[in-house]
């Protein structure tokens, strides 16, 4: 016999889903020779299509079906041709029989050229030139070919120095930080300036080669006798490569009354060897577009210096000897001066502007200026320089570039990834309480604003933000054509990953499909897909959804009388993962591969996992529901740091930062000790915000000691989620112990999943106490809970928790009298009804009802308190007058019903979808 799980995978790979209808739920008692194989290799293909004219080294994740790869398998690579290929491989995940889940694999720089490669069974081919990290005394040592880097264990530089080929290209590489104690906008006689820089307390080698080395460095920002503002950096150098790329975070840990940061900057210095009409200055400008000078320009003088003077210094080449220059040129050089300081700033995401001196105390001489720039520098000479650059350059602004002293002996470059031109970042609460000073009028201002107010809660303290660099030490300075490439690499890094088909092939991440349009129905389903996420990503272009805190994050709901979202109106306005658009885009993702849904959606997880949850303080392991700042609300709930929005983007690509992410919350239930989600239910004075409006259920009685009243469905299940993923990381069954105590005690309540939360038991992981009261609420499944509850159904076996979660399928969405049948209590708290189709739909499923199928996509097409079909043809265009500057609206529309709706769709057509014709009411 096989699993559920093994028997939907199979009949996936046989190129079915479900029979037609009466025969919709085909039986699954056939032996596992009966079968196709399942697959022994993995096709991977770059998600742009092709392969990219540069890339300095690339790493991404696979999934193997069960049981077909044993612990200590070796993977070889091998591109379209069928050569070998030098890779690094290792685990990341394993199922419950031990067998390999998930590996990671590491390519050097410029491998793989072809379209698609395919990780197979063997022995890896070894690179030509192995990059190796050791520890060397006090630092670590890391080298690649003719590259040798240094990397401080304490101290304040982080790169103590790069040599290429013997020679000291780049030194000191630190951090620093510059804040004030209030922002310009106060009316105040001086303004405190202070200035900080890294502090490095502690550095690890995590890989040593020999395709990918990774150096982790931990430390704080120092200035004076104040250490603040700790950063986690890990460094990532490939085989091949002249690039480290660095992967950077730091947590706001200081006062927001008092701590205004104005400049957050990567420094570092480069040796100038060569003569100032041979030290040259790049900057990526849009597209394709490069900006270079000299320090000392030789062209445009009134004297000529030569053809060969002129293009060798233009082409960025060492230029003819200097004898050979004209003579009135080469007479005149000490009147020419030398230009030793640039900038390129982008202090918002629609224009840069370049700027030069030639030294500290003189005028600054405007350049020329863009729209969006790619977010590389370079400055050096034949001899050699550094290349500089920043991931998501002006899509974080306000954010900066910064040459100097190029003229002298050692250049510097600053890269900030917040610039100190703008004004300094004020993260204070943006209202004084308006009188909301007990929990009674807190409530009936999330009443009127859907604001969750409470004074105090809305601090930035505990957040944080990550950002990428890049960096090259490089023998001479590169061509404009070559710079171009690097800008384009930086801007959009290339990104490999496995099919679709190939990852659906392994029965990872529940229920899902790929896109099939061969009816009407799903085409037509399919295409409101794809508009929605294209909607999407247009409302960020043309709202601007863009800067240091906010990129990466998309509004909650739409105002359509001022045709704009509700960004200032409490609740309304950031989702921070409301409803999980966060799930919705990862699995749109993983059926189509469109690079441009990955791009949105690792944004995503980048910011609300480090902007939307805390990671220090009080509120430590939670995150902080919608709201006009991201940090805002005072509700602090597990939904939002939930590693079910997380887990799939670290599977898929093997990034170390968003598995300390989830690392961090598996002890964030504690925090719930002292941050009660439902300390505010009981205390209304209005009658008009319904109990739970928060989504919040409570225990009637203080607790003792060691335990918290736990809701199943935003709390629980968020928490399975960091749990589940520890267990297929390390196989640690503790963790696995920890959800199967939760599994069992909720079964074994009298309203099981209908009680909607009980006592918890921190220590041991049971729900205790009654359980006899049914509380139904509609956000109980629609943070990651459907997703969570389809794996533990693959990976666990209890049939009570099973048959209780089924029960809790069924009747979600049954008519008021069925529902009241199964539970003897009215359906009160129910709505989302299209969102939660899919519910029926799993139930459907696992219970081969063909009725339930019929009901569930009559739940999906019923456009209740969601979407409907026909959403493409709403959207229309504002413009004139009305509005500041032209923008598409789909007024209907909001983020909430668009998340459910999509998982909806994605999880029913791969559930149900042979129900579909029979049920589709056509139209759309």
């Amino acid at each position: 016999m096989i699993s559920r799980r093994a028997f939907l995978v199979h009949s996936a790979l046989a190129g079915g889903s479900l029979a037609a209808l009466p025969g919709l739920f085909p039986a699954e008692a056939k032996v596992r020779g009966d079968l196709p194989a399942p697959p022994v290799d993995a096709e991977i293909a770059w998600i742009d299509g092709a392969a990219p004219v540069l890339h300095e080294g690339e790493t991404w994740g696979v999934p193997w079906p069960r049981g077909t790869k044993k612990k200590g398998a070796r993977f070889a690579l091998r591109d379209g041709e069928g050569r070998a290929l030098p890779v690094q491989s290792w685990t990341t995940a394993t199922w419950p029989d031990g067998s390999i889940k998930w590996t990671a694999h590491a390519i050097p720089a410029g491998a793989g050229r072809t379209a698609r490669l395919r990780v197979v069974p063997g022995r890896a081919a070894p690179p030509e030139a192995p990059v190796r990290a050791a520890e060397q005394g006090d630092a670590i040592e890391v080298t690649s070919g003719p590259l040798r880097w240094r990397i401080a264990r304490n101290g304040e530089s982080i790169i103590l120095a790069a040599a290429h080929g013997g020679r000291e290209t780049l030194r000191n590489l630190r951090l620093v930080a510059t804040t004030q104690d209030r922002p310009e906008s106060e009316a105040e006689e001086t303004i405190a300036r202070r200035r900080y820089a890294s502090a490095v307390t502690g550095a690890a080698i995590e890989q040593a080669g020999p395709v990918r080395a990774v150096v982790r460095v931990e430390g704080r920002h120092r200035g004076g006798d104040r250490a603040w503002l700790p950063f986690t950096m890990r460094l990532y150098f490939h085989a091949g490569s002249e690039a480290v790329r660095i992967v950077h975070s730091f947590v706001f840990d200081g006062d927001e009354q008092k701590d205004f940061i104005r400049g957050l900057g990567l420094v570092g210095e480069v040796p100038m060897a060569d003569a100032p009409y041979d030290r040259h200055v790049r900057f990526a400008g849009t597209g394709d577009g490069v900006w270079g000078e000299a320090v000392q320009p030789l062209t445009g003088l009134r004297r000529n210096a030569g053809k060969a003077f002129r293009d060798a210094q233009v082409a960025g080449l060492k230029v003819p000897p200097i004898a050979e220059m004209a003579a009135p040129v080469r007479d005149g050089l000490p009147y020419v001066p030398l230009w030793g300081d640039f900038t390129l700033s982008q202090p918002n995401p629609d224009g840069f502007a370049i700027t030069k001196r030639t030294k500290a105390g003189h005028g600054w001489i405007e350049v020329d200026a863009g729209s969006r720039a790619n977010g590389l520098g370079f400055v050096g000479g034949p001899a050699g320089g550094v290349a500089f650059g920043c991931k998501d350059f002006w899509q974080r602004c306000p954010v900066r570039l910064d040459i100097r002293d190029a003229h002298t002996e050692t250049a510097s470059f600053t890269v900030w990834y917040h610039s100190p031109d703008a004004p300094a970042m004020d993260l204070r609460f943006y209202h004084d309480g308006m009188g909301m000073n007990d929990h009674a009028a807190e409530n009936e201002g999330l009443d009127i604003t859907y604001e969750d107010y409470e004074a105090g809660w809305g601090t930035p303290h505990g957040i944080a933000r990550t950002t990428e660099f890049t960096l090259w030490p490089l023998p001479a300075t590169p061509t404009r054509e070559r710079f171009a490439a690097m800008a384009a690499f930086v801007a959009a890094p290339p990104r490999l990953a496995a099919t679709p088909a190939r990852i659906h092939a392994a029965g990872v991440f529940g229920d899902w499909g790929l896109p099939d349009r061969s009816t009407p129905a799903r085409a037509a389903i399919e295409a409101q897909n794809d508009y929605l996420l294209e909607f999407y990503r247009g409302q960020i272009e043309q709202r601007r959804w863009y800067g240091f805190w906010n990129y990466g994050d998309i509004m909650h709901t739409y105002d359509v009388d001022r045709h704009v979202w509700r960004y200032d109106i409490g609740g309304f306005a950031w989702d921070n993962s409301e409803l999980s658009p966060d799930l919705w885009l990862w699995y749109s993702f993983l059926r189509s591969g469109d690079p441009r849904v990955f791009r949105m959606a690792e944004a995503m997880t980048r910011h609300t996992g480090e902007v939307d949850v805390y990671h220090l303080g009080r509120f430590r392991g939670l995150g902080t529901r919608h709201a006009v700042q991201h940090w805002g609300d005072s509700s602090k709930q597990p939904r939002v740091s939930n590693a079910a929005y997380r887990r799939i983007y670290y599977y898929l690509t093997a990034d170390e930062r968003v598995g300390d992410l989830m690392r961090e919350l598996l002890d964030s239930d504690r925090t719930l000790v002292h941050v009660d989600i439902g300390r505010k239910v009981g205390a209304r004075r209005s009658g008009s915000l319904p109990p739970g409006g928060t989504g919040a259920v409570t225990a009637e009685a203080p607790l003792p000691e060691g335990q918290i009243f736990l809701q199943f469905g935003t709390s629980w299940c968020s928490l399975v989620a960091a749990w589940l993923t520890e267990w297929e990381r390390t196989g640690d069954r503790r963790w696995r112990d920890r959800i199967l105590a939760g599994m069992t005690s909720i079964a074994a309540l009298p309203k099981r999943w209908f009680a909607g939360g009980a006592a918890f038991d921190l220590a041991t992981g049971r729900f205790l106490g009654a359980g006899e009261k049914v509380s139904v609420s509609h956000l109980n499944s629609v943070f990651g809970a459907v997703e969570m509850n389809s794996e533990l159904f693959d990976l666990l076996d209890v049939p009570a928790y099973e048959e209780a979660w089924l029960d809790y399928c069924v009747a979600y969405n049954a008519p008021a009298a069925e529902f009241q049948a199964m539970t003897g209590a009215p359906g009160q708290g129910r709505n989302l009804k299209e969102g939660h189709s899919r519910l029926t739909a799993f139930a459907a499923r696992q219970r081969k009802d063909p009725a339930l199928a019929r009901r569930a996509w009559a739940e999906f097409f019923s456009g209740e308190a969601g979407l409907g079909m026909g959403i493409p043809a709403q959207q229309r265009k504002i413009d004139g007058p009305a509005v500041l500057k032209p923008v598409d609206e789909a007024p209907s529309v909001s983020t909430n019903a668009t998340a459910q709706w999509g998982l909806a769709a994605i999880q029913n057509l791969a559930l149900i979808g042979d129900a579909l014709e029979a049920s589709y009411p056509g139209g759309g």
